[in-house]
């Protein structure tokens, strides 16, 4: 579905990503690992179209994408959920919802995908009407998360979602992140720095250190990895 072909990418023509290639698989759960600053989130927001590659190429089944501008790659199917979640805070959950499904003309399909995040996330329902802004941590991340499956994606990028939240409500996110993938074959690219976790949950990995991908495989392959072991699981 994804295949990202020598990607070296960065800020102001600045590389922090060198010479990067993955591939995903349609309905496959990939996560990315790393430590901070290894430029996880950069991977990330080249390939919705927010930073432009150095070099390199990006397809998604099969056409050309790292030409495009971020709307246009989201009508395509790839949908990011940002580091820090960034949802607006002064509007409603409903209508951070709806913002979500603004490349949707029919109204019937919005009402559609809206009941199913309510379904998916019923906390969010129960504070349909209230500010983001009032949120706890856990509740902006189902809102994040289900803003971007109200565009209908084909792929979900996911970007440390972990962030700020505690280990209970990490486990639930991402339990909800797995059942997405499975139940409605929704593809994710989960970026994180709870390497285990992120492993455990994941069909494949990436390991990156430094901009540069150092080992990939299963997620059980990478967990009983020396270099992961190591490096990130303290062993």
């Amino acid at each position: 579905m994804l295949r990202v072909k020598n990607l070296t990418t960065g800020y102001d023509g600045v590389p922090v990503v060198f010479d990067v290639s993955l591939e995903i698989n349609e309905a496959e759960f990939v996560a990315i690992v790393g430590s901070n600053g290894a430029g996880k989130t950069t991977i990330l927001r080249t390939i919705s179209g927010l930073l432009k590659p150095i070099s390199g190429e990006i397809e998604f089944e099969g056409k050309q994408i790292h030409k495009l501008t971020a709307h246009e790659i989201v009508r395509l199917g790839i949908a990011h959920v940002p580091e820090g979640r960034h949802v607006f805070g002064k509007m409603s959950v409903r209508d951070n919802l709806l913002m979500g499904a603004y490349t949707l003309n029919d109204r019937a399909k919005v009402n559609r995908l809206l009941n199913e995040v309510f379904e998916l996330f019923p906390r969010l329902k129960e504070r349909e009407n209230q500010k983001a802004e009032t949120l706890s941590g856990g509740e902006q991340q189902m809102l994040a998360i289900g803003r971007a499956l109200m565009a209908e994606p084909k792929l979900v990028l996911v970007d440390e979602m972990s962030l700020g939240l505690m280990p209970m409500m990490v486990d639930k996110v991402l339990e909800t992140l797995k059942q997405i993938n499975k139940e409605k074959g929704v593809t994710i690219l989960l970026v994180e720095q709870k390497v285990q976790e992120a492993l455990e949950m994941a069909d494949r990995g990436y390991v990156l250190q430094t901009g540069r991908i150092v080992a990939h495989g299963t997620g059980k392959e990478l967990l009983e990895s020396d270099l992961v072991k190591k490096a990130y699981l303290g062993m």
